[in-house]
Formats: C-alpha cells, sequence, structure tokens
C-alpha cells in the first residue's frame, strides 16, 4: 500500500509540475536602463532579492529574485523588484505583485490597476497609483507589473516632475510602455 500511495503522489505531483512551463528566460540587472536614463545605484538582490526567494509561493518554482535600485541626473528613481523561474500563471502573479505593492507599510492605492498591451511587446502590463507619505511630503508613485511563464516583475519609476501631480494625472499608459521596455532591456534567455 505503501509504494502504491508513493506511486499515486509522484504521479500527482508530476502533473502538477505539468502547470509550469519550461524555463527559458532570466532577468539580470542592467547598468542601466531606459535607453541609460537610469544607472544602477545599488543591485539588493543578494539580501532583499533572498528575502522574496525564501517566500514560499505554489505558484512559482526554481524561482530566482532581481531587486535593484535606479538613479537618473535628474534625481529620478526606478525601482525593479522581479522574479524568474518557471511561473505557473501570470496574470496570477502580475495580480499578486500589484496587490502586494498596494499593501506595502505606508502606501494606499489610489488609481486602481488598468491593464495595457503596449504595441509591439506582445504582453500585457498592469499599472497602479499606489501614494505614500514619508517625512510629510506625499508622493504618488506609478508602479507597473508584468508576469509570463518565466519572468514577473515590478517597476516604479518616479520622475521629479511627477512627484507633484495629482495621482489620477500621472501617464499610466507611457508607464506600461517603460515598463515593457525594461522587460526588453532586463529578460535574457537562459544559456
Amino acid at each position: 500500500m505503501i509504494g502504491g500511495g508513493f506511486g499515486v503522489y509522484k504521479l500527482i505531483d508530476a502533473g502538477a509540475d505539468a502547470a509550469f512551463p519550461e524555463a527559458t528566460h532570466k532577468l539580470v540587472v542592467e547598468k542601466s536602463l531606459l535607453d541609460g536614463e537610469f544607472t544602477l545605484a545599488e543591485d539588493m538582490s543578494d539580501s532583499k532579492g533572498k528575502e522574496i526567494e525564501d517566500t514560499p509561493d505554489v505558484s512559482v518554482r526554481d524561482g530566482k529574485a532581481v531587486v535593484a535600485q535606479y538613479g537618473s541626473e535628474e534625481n529620478g528613481v526606478l525601482v525593479l523588484s522581479g522574479m524568474y523561474g518557471r511561473l505557473s500563471s501570470a496574470s496570477f502573479i502580475r495580480g499578486k505583485i500589484m496587490e502586494g505593492a498596494a499593501e506595502a507599510d505606508g502606501a494606499k492605492l489610489v488609481v486602481p490597476a488598468k491593464e495595457f498591451k503596449p504595441a509591439g511587446y506582445g504582453i500585457t502590463v498592469e499599472c497602479q497609483v499606489v501614494q505614500s507619505t514619508e517625512m510629510g511630503m506625499t508622493a504618488n508613485t506609478p508602479m507597473c507589473a508584468w508576469g509570463d511563464g518565466n519572468t514577473a516583475a515590478m517597476i516604479a519609476v518616479i520622475r521629479p516632475d511627477d512627484l507633484g501631480k495629482e495621482p489620477g494625472s500621472l501617464d499610466l499608459a507611457k508607464a506600461a510602455e517603460e515598463t515593457a521596455k525594461i522587460r526588453s532591456e532586463i529578460r535574457k534567455p537562459l544559456g
């Protein structure tokens, strides 16, 4: 009976494994993004990325995280937080990323997530605006995420010109397009 149970378990596990696509791509922390507008300030993949990897997630197999912060000459900031591996559901992962960003300490969702399909990229990008207050200053930050069978990430691009804007006036279609471009810059074939 033990052998039969083990055989059934292995069959169920093999079936569950079929829900995860073959790994073909990874994410890399590049030295610059968005055609050089942002340059790498700090790669936190070994610290914050490890925390993400150590958090159990049944929708990810063989997951590796990348976390980095970039800066621009105009005092802009770009935050990248992503994962690659074998992801069972692109839309589920994308939704979880957006939910997590909206529920972070001190954050408040002020413009709900909307889906975009930036021309020429063949992916769906979801974007929202999250408001946070630090040291008496309120910032409205557009955050976008994508998910595919191998990669998923959240991108936040903060430019000084956008800080004083009303949440609804931030251009989420542009944020989605920039996110798709960043994806094309950091998503690389394995091997």
